[in-house]
């Protein structure tokens, strides 16, 4: 049964056209990805699909009380209940069904004859009525969705305001399976996931009765999920049958297809006009000739393939050859320095040890909050290590990218943020380099400010290929791009005749590129010798050998979980009190920078007094970075230790 159909669907502004003639329909158990490069128009249709915007002209027609929910890109939960009241909420028809069960069931104590009879019966159809509701089972499958998504019991008695903005996010996702709409339609719904979490979604998705909709960036997620992929370029909308591996598959099929059909077309038509132009004149051919002129006038003419959309060229080289160790780190531990002399450090992850050889590529994978951008800050020299330290190898030259995009100044045009760092290179060389990374024309006089995520991503990544480094180390560098620019970067870092070090949540990424895994959890790190799949086959392998291994030692494994309890409560408490005092630091901080922004303009005119103010401002902005670190990885950590 068909849900929801689009017909000739437009979306314009002014005389600018984001799309146009996009004709669609969902079935009842639909699995469909929406795709296309930032800026198509693909979160505008799903707010038109989702009845969120208007279309400028087309129909979206739906099948009578189509049940359908919305997730916008981090679209957060807010309520003032608490979780589990929040999730309850979703079975309050059922919940009030079961109350009439009992209350029938009070009655029917008292009653006999055809009063009972006639109120057997209804209490026959009701608990048909809830067992067919999965009445039996709602609580089950909700204590099921909230673990799925890291929320565990402890954490049920929480108010919803409390939460961070992934968490929010992620609970509003949890309460919409819940609520088991025919139609769910998803916009990044993986974003603020970690690994775990997108695999057990993936497994949810795929056994969802419902239809769904999907844009994401995760292709290893999309892989598993749908059945359907939707492509939306150059404002026109092109189906595929398969997952998305096998709708680029098919996409460069249809595009080989169409280039030879074109070819073969414009060769016909020029053997045709050649024969007219040589035989018109001629009395003994000319009835030929206008047969073919007449031929070539009612030809219907292919269209000249469209040039693929422009990418990125990503090329990253080392200017020179590191020794044969690039990275050895032993035994060491990461986290935060207390400032309380009664409080220990607050530590993320122990026992971590890394050998890496020139050439490798390793993949830092682990739940949130365990210290994965931590320990790469550690190793650059950003954030000390509680225990141990990091080792380079001769020759080895490291370059950065920082998920955060803090090496970016926001005053700085996209040009000027490049020749800054390499002012003796002639400016048309600069504008060569920003040109492979898709910033061409009028975009480089942008402000770095003005930059949305994905144009940021790239101008980093441009920033990173200028310095020659031949050691990186890559810190979520897939987050913001779009697919094309992820295939792009896969491309270049493969090719890279350095060495890799990367953490990101792209699992499809991972296989791509990764030689090996090393897993940071918060009792060390475990090394695998393969890619993103082998790592979770040889998990696999350990988790079935553990469960084979179990005890049946209760009580001592009781003891073992009240310590273990105890101990996350005193971390968390640790967690909870490094946030005040760094939220504190960087309300101070702001105060001074106010005070002290105040009296420069008290003083515009003494240019001594106000060279010195301006460093101080530089000074103070340096530790507010810092702390805003500092910050983000302990409230990653206490998340983590909440959930």
């Amino acid at each position: 049964m068909i849900l929801m159909q689009g017909s000739d669907i437009a979306r314009t502004f002014g005389a600018d056209v984001l799309f146009e003639g996009i004709n669609f329909s969902l079935q009842e158990h639909s699995r469909v990805a929406l795709v296309g490069r930032n800026g198509a128009g693909k979160s505008t249709l799903l707010k038109i699909i989702a009845g969120v915007e208007d279309s400028s002209r087309g129909v979206v027609s739906k099948v009578k009380d189509l049940s359908m929910n919305y997730l916008a890109q981090d679209q957060g939960l807010n309520s003032k209940r608490t979780i589990y009241e929040e999730m309850l909420s979703v079975f309050e028809e059922l919940r009030a069904l079961e109350q009439e069960l009992r209350q029938i069931e009070v009655e029917m104590s008292t009653l006999s004859g055809a009063d009972l009879q006639t109120l057997m019966t209804r209490y026959d159809d009701l608990s048909e009525q809830f067992r067919h509701q999965s009445g039996f089972t709602y609580e089950a499958e909700m204590k099921a969705v909230l673990n799925g998504f890291h929320f565990h019991e402890e954490s049920w008695k929480q108010q919803i305001s409390e939460l961070s903005g992934g968490q929010k996010t992620r609970l509003a996702l949890a309460k919409m399976l819940l609520e088991k709409p025919q139609l769910l339609i998803l916009d990044e719904p993986t974003n603020h996931l970690d690994i775990e979490t997108l695999a057990w979604l993936e497994n949810y998705l795929k056994n969802y009765d419902g239809a769904l909709l999907i844009v994401s960036h995760d292709r290893y997620f999309l892989d598993k999920v749908v059945n359907e992929v939707f492509e939306l370029s150059r404002g026109a909308l092109s189906r595929f049958t398969g997952n998305y591996s096998r709708y680029i598959e098919l996409r460069e099929q249809k595009q080989a297809l169409e280039e030879k059909e074109f070819e073969k077309q414009q060769k016909e038509i020029a053997k045709l006009e050649d024969y007219v132009a040589k035989n018109l004149v001629r009395a003994s051919t000319t009835k030929m000739a206008q047969s073919r002129r007449k031929k070539l006038e009612k030809m219907e003419r292919l269209d000249a393939p469209k040039a693929g959309e422009k990418s990125a060229h990503i090329m990253f080289s080392a200017q020179k050859t590191s020794g044969n160790i690039v990275l050895t780190v032993r035994d060491a531990e990461i986290g935060f320095v207390s400032t309380d002399k009664n409080e220990p450090d607050v530590i993320l992850s122990k026992s971590i040890s890394i050998d890496e050889k020139k050439g490798e590529a390793i993949a830092l994978v682990g739940p949130n909050g365990v210290g994965k951008t931590t320990l790469i800050k550690s190793i650059i020299g950003q954030i000390p290590f509680l225990k141990g330290q990091a080792k380079l190898g001769a020759n080895v030259s490291v370059g950065y990218y920082d998920q955060e995009q803090g090496r970016l100044t926001p005053s700085n045009t996209v040009l000027e943020e490049l020749w800054n760092d390499h002012p003796l290179l002639p400016e048309v060389e600069i504008r060569t380099m920003l040109g492979a990374f898709l910033f061409s024309g009028e975009d480089v006089k942008k402000a770095v400010a003005m930059l949305s995520g994905g144009e940021k991503a790239r101008l980093l990544l441009a920033k990173l290929a200028m310095d020659h480094d031949n050691f990186l180390m890559l810190d979520e560098p897939t987050n913001h791009l779009d697919i094309d620019s992820r295939e792009a970067l896969e491309k270049s870092l493969t090719e890279f005749d350095g060495t890799l070090f990367f953490v990101s949540h792209d699992r499809y990424f991972i296989n791509r590129v990764a030689t090996k895994v090393i897993e940071l959890s918060r009792e060390g790190s475990q090394v695998f010798l393969g890619n993103y799949d082998y790592y979770l086959e040889k998990k696999a392998q350990q988790l079935a050998v553990s469960a084979d291994e179990i005890t049946e030692d209760t009580e001592s494994r009781s003891q073992i979980d009240f310590q273990a309890q105890k101990e996350s409560q005193k971390n968390r408490r640790k967690l909870e009190r490094e946030v005040e005092r760094l939220e504190k630091d960087l309300d101070d901080i702001d105060q001074n920078i106010t005070i002290i922004t105040a009296q420069m303009h008290k003083d515009l005119q003494d240019f001594v007094k106000l060279g010195e103010l301006q460093v101080q401002i530089d000074q103070l902005n340096a530790q507010k970075e810092n702390r805003e670190i500092e910050l983000l990885e302990v409230m990653e950590a206490l998340e983590e230790a909440s959930i």
